[in-house]
C-alpha cells in the first residue's frame, strides 16, 4: 500500500459526515474598526505597469514588533506595488495610537515586497527585520531608536527566486537564529493567462513549476551561510506560501511545516545533525482526508483541544475546504476538519491569512480568516471595490472554539466579516494592553485595518515574553505550558505564522475563570527545561532563562 493511500485509510475514521454547523446563542461582536482613530493610513497599491502581474494578487503581509524597546508594539506594512510606493513603518506612541515613522526608519523600501519576519540575528538585544520579495530577500539590522540599515549584501542571504513567507528558528541549538525562506513558483511575467470566459486574468500557480525553499545558517554577527542543499531542504521543490516552525514530532527539536499551493505540504523533521527529512506523507499532513493535495496557503498553529499537542489549521481555495490537522499521538496528524465542524461554514472563501487566538479569553483558541479570490468571479457584486477588483472580493470569517468543535460566528462579527475584501495578511496582537487580542489586516488594493477587541465578559489572561539572557533576545522556539488549576495551556513562541506575516514575539493565553497561574513550565530552544512559580493573571510578564523568577511588565 502506498504512503498516500495509507494516509487516506488512517483519516477516514475521523471524517464523519456532518453538514450542519454548531448552533449557539447569539454571540456579541468581538471587534470594532478603529483604523481611522489609530493613525494607520496605509493602503496596499497594485503594480500599475502590469494589471495581471501575479505577485499583486498574492498580496503583502504585516509585521508587529517593539522596534525601539519602549514597551509598545509597532507595525510594519509591506508594499508590493513596484517603484512608486514604499513599505510603511508606524511607531505606537500610546495605546492604539500610531505615528508614521517610515522616513526615519530606513524601512521605506519600494519593490515587489511580500512578507516579513522579525528576530535579533546578531544577539545585540534589538529586533532585526527580514523582508521577502519577488526576486529577493533583504535583511535590515536595528541600530537602535527604530532606525534600520540594509545589511543584505554582506549578510550572505541571497535568494533570487520569488520569496514568500519566512521564519526564524534555531535549528541546531547554537544560540543564533537561522532563517528559513519559502519560495513560490518560477513565474514568467510574460506568460498570458485567462479566465474561463477567455478574458485576461491572473495566472494560477499550476501554470509554473515550483521552486526549492531555502535555509540559511547563522554564523554570527549578522552573517549567514546558505545550507539549503546540505540540509536537505533544497532537494524537493514546491510552490511554498505559509510556514511555521515548531516541534511537530515530539522530540524537542524545531521542525518546519510548509504550506504548498496545490501540491503536497512539506513537514521537514529535524534530524539533530543539521539536516531535515520531509515526513509530511507518513505523518499525515501532506494531503487532506481524501488523499488530495489542495491549495494550501496560510497556517494557524495551536493546541485547539488542550491535549498538549500543536495542531495545524491551513487555509485553501473557496471550492475546497480549510483544513484542521489534529496532532495525536505526538508526531502524527489526521484531518479532523469535519469532526471539528469546520466544514459547515456559513459561507466559503479563498483563505489566506489566518490566526488562532483566544478572542474571548475562555481558554480555547478561536480562529479568524482573511478571504479574497485569486481568479475572477463574474457573479460577484462588490461595487465598493470597483469594477476591476470587485470580481475578487470575499467576506472574512471568524470561528468560535466551543470545546468539541467550532461555531461559525461570522454573522455576529459584521465589522470584520460583512464587507468583502481581497484579504491577505492577518495577525492577532494585544495593541492596547487590555488583555484582548486585536486584529491587524492587509488586503490587495485595499487599506490596512485595525480591529480592536471589544468582546464583553472576557476571561482572565496572561501575556508572556521569554528571553535568553545569554543571547540578549527573545527566545524564539520556546515552548510554554501555563498551568492553572486542572488545565494546561500549551503555547509556542514564534512570531512567524499566518500568511506573509509576523506577530508579536510573545504568547497570549486566555485563562477563563482562573485568577491565578499555578506555574509555568518552559522548554527552551536548546532543550533545557525550567519551571516558573505561581503568579496572578491579567498581567504582562517576562521569563528569563535561568532565573526561575517572574518579572511583571508595567504599561
Amino acid at each position: 500500500m502506498s504512503a498516500r493511500w495509507l494516509v487516506l485509510v488512517l483519516c477516514i475514521a475521523g471524517c464523519r459526515s456532518n453538514d450542519m454547523p454548531i448552533v449557539t446563542a447569539t454571540v456579541p461582536p468581538w471587534f470594532e474598526d478603529v483604523t481611522a482613530s489609530s493613525g494607520i493610513d496605509f493602503r496596499q497599491v497594485p503594480y500599475a505597469e502590469k494589471p495581471y502581474f501575479m505577485p499583486t494578487i498574492v498580496g503583502c503581509g504585516v509585521a508587529c514588533f517593539d522596534a525601539d524597546s519602549d514597551g509598545r508594539l509597532d507595525l510594519l506594512f509591506l508594499q508590493g506595488g513596484g517603484s512608486e510606493n514604499t513599505c510603511r513603518f508606524y511607531r505606537q506612541t500610546a495605546p492604539m495610537k500610531f505615528v508614521d515613522h517610515t522616513a526615519q526608519s530606513g524601512l521605506g523600501i519600494t519593490g515587489h515586497n511580500m512578507g516579513a519576519t522579525i528576530g535579533d540575528v546578531n544577539n545585540d538585544g534589538r529586533p532585526d527585520v527580514v523582508i521577502t520579495q519577488y526576486g529577493g530577500v533583504r535583511l535590515f539590522l536595528n541600530d537602535g531608536e527604530a532606525k534600520f540599515r540594509d545589511a543584505s549584501k554582506e549578510s550572505g542571504i541571497l535568494d533570487p527566486m520569488w520569496a514568500t513567507s519566512c521564519a526564524f528558528l534555531d535549528y541546531d541549538r547554537d544560540g543564533k537564529l537561522d532563517l528559513f525562506v519559502a519560495n513560490y513558483v518560477d513565474y514568467d511575467s510574460g506568460w498570458p493567462c485567462s479566465a474561463p470566459d477567455g478574458a485576461p486574468d491572473f495566472c494560477a500557480p499550476k501554470s509554473f513549476s515550483g521552486t526549492a525553499d531555502m535555509l540559511f545558517h547563522n554564523r554570527g554577527n549578522g552573517q549567514f551561510e546558505d545550507v539549503s542543499l546540505s540540509s536537505g531542504i533544497a532537494k524537493l521543490v514546491g510552490p511554498g506560501l505559509g510556514v511555521i516552525c515548531a516541534d511537530l514530532s515530539g522530540d524537542g527539536w524545531t521542525d518546519i511545516f510548509v504550506a504548498n499551493d496545490g501540491h503536497p505540504n512539506r513537514l521537514w523533521i529535524n534530524q539533530h545533525n543539521g539536516t531535515f527529512r520531509d515526513e509530511a506523507v507518513s505523518r499525515g499532513v501532506a494531503y487532506n482526508a481524501m488523499g488530495n493535495a489542495e491549495a494550501n496557503m496560510g497556517i494557524a498553529p495551536a493546541d485547539f483541544d488542550g491535549d498538549g499537542l500543536i495542531d495545524l489549521y491551513v487555509t485553501h481555495l473557496a471550492n475546497e475546504t480549510n483544513r484542521l490537522w489534529k496532532q495525536g499521538p505526538p508526531g502524527a496528524f489526521r484531518d479532523r476538519t469535519v469532526e471539528m465542524k469546520l466544514n459547515a461554514t456559513r459561507w466559503r472563501g479563498t483563505g489566506f491569512g489566518t490566526v488562532a487566538g483566544d478572542f474571548d479569553c475562555d481558554g480555547l483558541p478561536d480562529l479568524a480568516v482573511m478571504n479574497g479570490r485569486v481568479a475572477k468571479d463574474l457573479r460577484a457584486k462588490n461595487p465598493h471595490l470597483g469594477e476591476f477588483w470587485g470580481l475578487y472580493g470575499e467576506r472574512n470569517q471568524v470561528f468560535r472554539n466551543v470545546g468539541n468543535g467550532f461555531d461559525d460566528v461570522s454573522i455576529h462579527n459584521p465589522t470584520f466579516c460583512d464587507n468583502a475584501n481581497i484579504g491577505r495578511g492577518l495577525i492577532a496582537v494585544d495593541l492596547d494592553d487590555d488583555g484582548g487580542l486585536d486584529l491587524v489586516t492587509t488586503a490587495v488594493n485595499g487599506p490596512a485595518q485595525i480591529y480592536r477587541n471589544v468582546a464583553p465578559n472576557r476571561g482572565h489572561w496572561v501575556r508572556i515574553r521569554a528571553i535568553d539572557p545569554a543571547s540578549k533576545r527573545d527566545a524564539i522556539g520556546t515552548e510554554l505550558v501555563v498551568v492553572a488549576g486542572e488545565k494546561r495551556y500549551l503555547r509556542v513562541l514564534n512570531p512567524a505564522e499566518s500568511f506573509l506575516c509576523a506577530s508579536a514575539p510573545e504568547v497570549h493565553v486566555g485563562l477563563g475563570g482562573a485568577e491565578k497561574i499555578d506555574r509555568i513550565e518552559v522548554r527552551w530552544p536548546d532543550g533545557a527545561e525550567e519551571s516558573f512559580p505561581a503568579t496572578n493573571a491579567d498581567r504582562r510578564i517576562v521569563l528569563r532563562k535561568g532565573s526561575a523568577t517572574i518579572e511583571e511588565v508595567r504599561p
